[in-house]
């Protein structure tokens, strides 16, 4: 049985740019592509913490130390600057491949630095 896993997360990610004009897909800085381990073209979700609004694009490089997260197209309508997306890639494996999965979470700040990364999520206490 093949089941879907979190792959990689881009966490509280703040848009830079909404691009209506520009080709479909949302730019990351490609070091913060490299650091979640996520490719270009690769599918991508997209949850905006701001607004609430949930969709699907793929991923493109972004100039490296830009900083950059442009949500481009169609989708721009959905994010505006400033609003804080959680960027999330998926990979189906086998459910025993799944059981030593370990994701790349990178967490961000307001300027789309780094503050830490992990491969685990906490429990979430009561």
């Amino acid at each position: 049985m093949q089941i879907t896993l979190l792959k990689a997360k881009l966490h509280r990610a703040c848009t830079t740019h909404a691009e209506v004009d520009y080709e479909g897909s949302c730019a990351i800085d490609a070091d913060l592509l490299d650091a979640a381990g996520i490719i270009a073209y690769e599918q991508i979700e997209i949850y905006n913490v701001t607004n609430g609004e949930r969709f699907s694009t793929y991923a493109i490089r972004a100039e490296s130390g830009s900083r950059m997260i442009s949500v481009n197209g169609a989708a721009a309508h959905k994010a505006s600057p400033g609003d804080r997306l959680i960027i999330c890639a998926y990979a189906r494996m086998a459910e025993g491949e799944a059981q030593a999965h370990k994701p790349h979470l990178v967490y961000l700040d307001e300027n789309n630095e780094i503050t830490h990364t992990r491969n685990a999520i906490p429990v979430q206490a009561a």
